[in-house]
């Protein structure tokens, strides 16, 4: 597989090409079975990375978890790490790259805090016990006390069993990079999913609560009796968010954007500059993954810089942010607004400028059924093509490859490999038209691939018209200049 490195704010191959990586979410988070450890290793599919690579898809992140690898204090659970291999060494066969993600959601996924993550051993609570959800999972970031604890524990590096718990945490991932970093497949590690700063997050989600209040109040934008009218009429009350445009949202988290920035400067970035140290002593010079915070997912910014390593601003770093809508993980997620999630986005756009770096889009799009939500995906799509993004869809489930959001959504046109810098690109649906636009510097033998899901009607090069005979990775040869291909589907 061609090496990947950072070149700026693209991703290039050995050849010098740019690279496009579009992909899938697989996280096998465990299955609690009462009176008995989580059961790890039933999520992936035998097939699927040549499946994938089928629909043109070549990246996967791969959540793997700290309870699974490391049960008990020094212990690795070799079996499982040697499972994963399994999966590393398919993706290698199928050409298909991974970026490993170390998965958590409250933090633990021990019975403890009924989530996933951290083992019970590594989950240090104090005083407080878990109080179950009952609406959505994610109440438990909110008011949880012993979700908070654990968090704060595990930033304040609390000792146990005689060593700071983040001490334990990058021994543990510098085993996993001991053992992968050197694999083909494998182009870099996501240190911490969606990190959650603990108490003062809970504040967070206050002040954001009391700037709803205060906006829907105060905006004269927001009409008080569409507002009344919505809740009380509507089949779904939670259409009332249809109110609230992306300049509504941003007033409303900007409420807890000094927290955040407080915590990404004083607890997130220590912790990721240090795990970046670790990953370059072991030797490795694979992708580092910034993720932003929990609540930058709805658009609060990312405050860190780049690691710095030695006095120098570490290169080959990646900024992988998450954004979703206010109705993911409900049955409303069909009345998701492009306005709002667009509006998210923006801000991560601003913060990779800031950072001068490439984006994996590391989580979007929804994990639920029914085509009334595809526009929505689609608008995403549309969206990270014109910012020239990578991205890995959430999230793949057992049969998630007969679905038509994977078949007719995810699948479809796009560059895989471009020999030269890319300008433009996008897939007009409603046309069924795709262009490209990029600007070759130099004489090479390797090909720009673009992958089409179909064989096309018709397709030019710099307006000659050319022959494209098969679905799958196409690929064509250019010289040095200006070049613009169109592709028009059936």
């Amino acid at each position: 597989m061609d090496k990947l490195t950072v070149k700026g704010t693209r991703i290039v191959d050995s050849h010098g090409r740019e690279r496009i990586l579009t992909g899938l979410n697989v996280c096998d988070k465990g299955r609690y079975i009462e009176g008995q450890r989580r059961i790890y290793g039933e999520q992936w599919t035998k097939g699927l990375a040549a499946d994938m690579k089928a629909h043109g898809m070549d990246l996967v992140r791969l959540g793997i978890t700290w309870d699974a690898i490391e049960p008990e204090p020094g212990e690795y659970n070799e079996e499982y790490l040697d499972f994963i291999g399994g999966i590393l060494d398919e993706c290698k066969e199928s050409g298909v790259y991974v970026f490993l993600d170390m998965h958590q959601d409250l933090f633990s996924g021990t019975e403890l805090l009924c989530g996933d993550g951290a083992p019970k051993w590594a989950t240090l609570t104090g005083k407080y016990k878990y109080q179950p959800t009952k609406i959505v999972w994610a109440e438990g970031y909110f008011w949880g006390k012993a979700v908070h604890s654990a968090f704060d524990s595990f930033w304040n590096n609390t000792k146990v069993n005689g060593k700071g718990v983040q001490v334990w945490f990058e021994e543990m991932w510098t085993h996993v990079i001991e053992k992968f970093g050197d694999h083909p497949a494998v182009i870099g590690f996501d240190f911490f999913n969606e990190p959650f700063p603990g108490k003062s997050g809970g504040k967070v989600f206050r002040e954001i609560i009391g700037r709803l209040v205060s906006t829907t109040v105060l905006d004269k934008t927001i009409s008080k009796k569409k507002l009344i009218e919505l809740a009380t009429k509507s089949d779904d009350p939670a259409r009332v968010l249809d109110l609230y445009t992306g300049k509504h949202l941003r007033k409303i988290t900007s409420a807890g954007d000094d927290i955040i920035k407080t915590f990404d400067t004083k607890k997130y970035f220590p912790f990721i500059n240090k795990m970046a140290r670790a990953t370059r002593k072991c030797g490795n010079e694979k992708f580092v993954f910034l993720e932003n915070s929990y609540y930058s997912n709805l658009g609060i910014p990312y405050s860190c810089p780049r690691p710095i390593l030695s006095g120098r601003t570490d290169n080959n770093v990646i900024f992988s942010p998450h954004a979703y809508d206010f109705m993911v993980d409900t049955p409303s997620y069909k009345y998701a607004s492009n306005d709002r999630v667009g509006s998210i986005f923006a801000e991560h756009r601003r913060s990779q400028q800031r950072l001068g770096v490439p984006v994996i889009v590391g989580e979007w799009g929804g994990f639920t059924e029914g085509d009334e939500w595809f526009p929505h995906i689609e608008f995403l799509l549309d969206l990270f093509d014109s910012y020239k993004w990578s991205n890995t869809y959430w999230c793949y489930f057992g049969g998630f490859t007969d679905t038509e959001v994977y078949k007719k959504v995810l699948t479809r046109p796009h560059p895989v490999a471009v020999t030269g810098e890319i300008e433009s690109y996008g897939y007009d649906r409603e046309n069924k038209e795709f262009y490209l636009s990029f600007v070759q510097l130099e004489e090479t033998k390797a090909k720009t691939e673009i992958f089409v899901p179909s064989v096309p009607k018709y397709a030019e090069l710099d307006g000659e018209e050319i022959a494209i005979k098969r679905k799958g990775f196409f690929r064509i040869s250019t010289v040095p200049g200006e070049h613009k291909i169109k592709i028009i589907f059936k």
